[in-house]
């Protein structure tokens, strides 16, 4: 699945603070659980829904802002349009057009992107803090006032059909879209955020507006700040640059987590072979339901993860590449949504060795019930996750990333705050059921890309086949 990028859009010096449709609220970490706590973060609602999160850090003078919006493939009537419309906010504004808009962001050694995943679309972007006057209306208009150039719109189209044609070539590039066309069937989580050659090409610049028009609504969106700012004062120019955006009729939703509801659990084991005649080896994943990302459990799951495939000397990387040298890495991740979730194993081996590799992975993965985790096993990883934890959130980009995913799937900042207690709190008999709680045991879902004609008898034996050509349109659904 493309995870969502993190987005920066900031201004600056003092204007008139307006009024919010509730008191501005600031957060603050409160009494430390831990080492390592979130640092104080205001959250303001304005009176047209818009959520707007600031987080002042003085330590260098760089501001990174990310306007996110409730709108992904979750979204999509037709895959991809979600990271079409967001790829196309960036061909030109109000202000400016596509070329103008690059040469400036390019002269400030400045940032812009823009990009969808499966439940948000974000445009980011990164600025030296005395730019925030220069960038800030500048993203106002990309994100309020796009142009949608419809030449630009045939290049940027073009391009994008020509990279998916591309991405086709790689199995590692598009194995995760296939595992979650496997796993979650036609429930929304299902669809491809990229979209494919295909529904790409056919997507016209009509849905693109459409789409636009349905989502990016202020109610619907947050904006999230960290950086080199007078939080006041940034507070009144936000307020001032954003304050009259103005919910559309028909929006898509008002603001709030759009209620999904989870994909059914597989009720038997099944394989999804791509076949790729040309394959030289095997790229596989093994795996079923997840976590939601707001699961109670989630930083323990983490914990027990970072044994069985969630770091080099992991036991899935130390059997298939150290003891065994099937293949040059092997892992296991969960991969946390905000109404569901999957986890997944993922490896490749040579063509001849894929069995070997295949029953190595799922014998190594029988040992979280086999063997458990013993003490020593489980301290090793839970000073390994305190060790990694704290340089995930260090720098603005990273915090304004965290904001903007608190946002998104509708966690706080207890995840940070009680991190570390979390993890020095969790046992070996909380391990276990961790274990048999979250980790998936039975129908598990494979999805083998290779040849075809030389892996079908092998993947036989694993589930029901559905076999699907690499070079067909789409992700096997």
């Amino acid at each position: 699945m493309k995870k969502i990028r993190q987005v920066a859009m900031m201004a600056s010096l003092a204007l008139i603070l307006a009024a919010c449709s509730s008191a501005p609220q600031p957060v603050s970490s409160g009494p430390a659980a831990s080492g390592f706590t979130m640092p104080a973060f205001e959250k303001v609602t304005l009176s047209n829904g818009l959520t707007l999160m600031l987080m002042p850090r003085y330590e260098v003078p760089l501001i990174t802002v990310n306007a996110v919006v409730r709108a992904g493939s979750v979204d999509d009537p037709v895959a991809g349009l979600a990271s079409l419309t967001a790829a196309s906010l960036l061909l030109g504004n109000s202000q400016q057009n596509k070329a103008q808009t690059e040469l400036l962001v390019d002269s400030l050694g400045a940032s812009l992107e823009s990009d969808a995943g499966v439940e948000g679309s974000v445009l980011s972007a990164d600025f030296m803090a005395k730019d925030a006057d220069i960038m800030l209306p500048l993203i106002k208009a990309v994100l309020l006032e796009p142009s949608f150039d419809r030449a630009e719109f045939a290049k940027l189209q073009q391009r994008q059909v020509a990279s998916l044609q591309r991405a086709k070539e790689s199995p590692r590039a598009v194995i995760g879209n296939y595992f979650a066309a496997q796993l979650f069937g036609d429930h929304p989580y299902g669809n491809p955020s990229s979209g494919d050659s295909q529904s790409v090409a056919d997507i016209s610049l009509a849905q693109i507006n459409a789409f636009y028009q349905r989502h990016y609504q202020p109610q619907n969106t947050a904006i999230t700040i960290a950086g080199d700012f007078d939080p006041v004062k940034m507070k009144a120019y936000l307020q001032s640059l954003f304050g009259d955006w103005r919910n559309e009729p028909g929006s898509a939703h008002a603001a709030g987590v759009k209620e999904l509801g989870t994909a059914p659990e597989p009720q038997q084991p099944r394989v999804l072979l791509v076949d790729k005649p040309d394959a030289t080896e095997t790229t596989f994943y093994i795996g079923g339901k997840g976590i939601r990302r707001d699961n109670p459990d989630y930083v323990g799951v983490q914990v027990i993860n970072t044994v069985l495939g969630g770091r080099f000397t992991s036991w899935l990387n130390d059997e298939l590449r150290v003891n065994s040298g099937l293949t040059y890495g092997a892992g296991s991740g969960f991969l946390p949504l905000s109404q569901d979730g999957a986890f997944r194993i993922s490896t490749f081996t040579r063509t001849d060795a894929t069995a070997q590799a295949i029953d190595l992975a799922l014998k190594t993965y029988a040992r979280l019930w086999q063997q458990g985790i013993d003490q020593a096993t489980l301290d090793s990883a839970k000073a390994y996750v305190k060790g990694q934890f704290p340089p995930k959130f260090e720098t603005s980009g990273q915090l304004a990333g965290l904001m903007a995913d608190m946002y998104l799937y509708g966690f706080d900042e207890d995840f940070i705050n009680s991190f570390e207690a979390r993890v020095n709190g969790l046992t070996v008999a909380d391990a276990q059921r961790l274990i048999n709680a979250y980790f998936p045991k039975d129908n598990l879902q494979f999805v083998l890309i290779g040849n075809a004609g030389a892996i079908a008898p092998i993947a036989a034996q694993y589930g029901d086949v559905r076999l699907v050509k690499m070079t067909a349109p789409g992700f096997g659904r």
